[in-house]
């Protein structure tokens, strides 16, 4: 548990064991976390790299816990660290909430991040969302990444929400990653596999495409790196065997290997043209008795009982204004 006070001009945080970790500390180690660099830290927080460094092995110290490993590429959070962090991004964003309510409005900008798989229409509602606000009061974030980096960063507070599906087949391991970062899922919309391929594929005319007609063209899906599992992938039907596949790591690469080998993924059916344009098509996928169709149950996580900010409500209500969602 962590208890926060504000003594004379400083805020602290008591963590276990009646440790005071300041505001100033909280900040330092997120930084470091975000930049995954002492060196790139320094320089975004204006102080020399040994005194930063120094000011995290003295609270290592005073808290009783390792909070980054060291390397030659960088650092990273021990699994404590990742612990403490969870809790002190919770902490920074109060602050910062009460900072935009109270304090001096011109000193800090009010943060919003949405980590998502790769949907176009998130970019959509992001967009939508950010004509809102006035750009030079707040800074916002979108990541399109990997499933367990979706999970991480709403677990961890570098986002406040998260997108993504679950289906019959990775409900359950879904489920256990969820819990285990104390996060819950909310349902949104409930979508059947589309096959999305280019306009000039020889089968964008089909009415609807079955597994069959498919084996001659590779399937394109998104790498999830050393982590990589069925469970985690983006595309529905994971399940199924695809003898020609390949990865890749962003939306654009992803068009330009459906033009250039005639490739297809599967996907909810779901396309922004306006971001995406009209060079691609979404068609039904035609189930049979051995390749048969599945749910893909397209949703949001966040935090259990976190209240989101005015951001994150703006940002889910023009997500269900582009899919068609009552107001709940």
């Amino acid at each position: 548990m962590f208890l926060c006070v504000f003594y004379g001009s400083h805020f602290i945080i008591f963590a276990k064991g009646a440790v005071p970790v300041t505001l100033l500390q909280i900040h330092y180690l997120i930084t470091i976390a975000d930049s995954g660099s002492m060196n790139k830290a320094a320089e975004q927080l204006f102080v020399s790299q040994p005194t930063l460094t120094s000011a995290v092995r003295e609270l290592e110290t005073e808290i009783g816990i390792t909070i980054f490993n060291r390397t030659s590429r960088g650092v990273t959070p021990t699994n404590e660290g990742l612990e403490f962090l969870r809790h002190a991004r919770q902490v920074y964003q109060q602050y910062e909430l009460l900072q935009m309510k109270y304090g001096d409005h011109s000193s800090i900008k009010q943060k919003f991040g949405v980590s998502t798989q790769h949907y176009s229409f998130v970019d959509k509602a992001f967009v939508e969302m950010v004509k809102q606000f006035d750009t030079l009061s707040f800074e916002f974030a979108i990541r399109e990444t990997k499933t367990a980096d979706v999970i991480r960063d709403v677990g961890e507070m570098r986002s406040e929400i998260g997108i993504l599906y679950r289906s019959e087949y990775n409900h359950r391991m879904l489920g256990k990653l969820l819990r285990d970062n104390d996060l819950e899922f909310h349902h949104l919309i409930d979508c059947r596999a589309y096959v999305y391929l280019w306009r000039g594929h020889p089968l964008a005319g089909e009415s609807a495409i079955t597994f069959q007609q498919l084996t001659g063209y590779p399937c394109l899906s998104f790498e999830q790196g050393s982590q990589s599992s069925a469970f985690l992938a983006e595309e529905i039907l994971t399940e199924n065997e695809y003898p020609r596949a390949i990865h890749a790591t962003d939306r654009a690469t992803m068009l330009n290997l459906m033009v250039g080998l005639n490739g297809y993924t599967l996907c909810s059916g779901i396309i922004c043209e306006e971001l995406n344009g009209d060079d691609y098509v979404a068609v039904p996928y035609a189930e049979d008795d051995d390749n048969q169709n599945s749910v893909m149950e397209i949703g949001y996580i966040q935090k259990k009982n976190y209240i989101l900010s005015e951001i994150g409500q703006v940002f889910l209500k023009e997500i269900r204004r582009y899919l068609g969602i009552l107001e709940e």
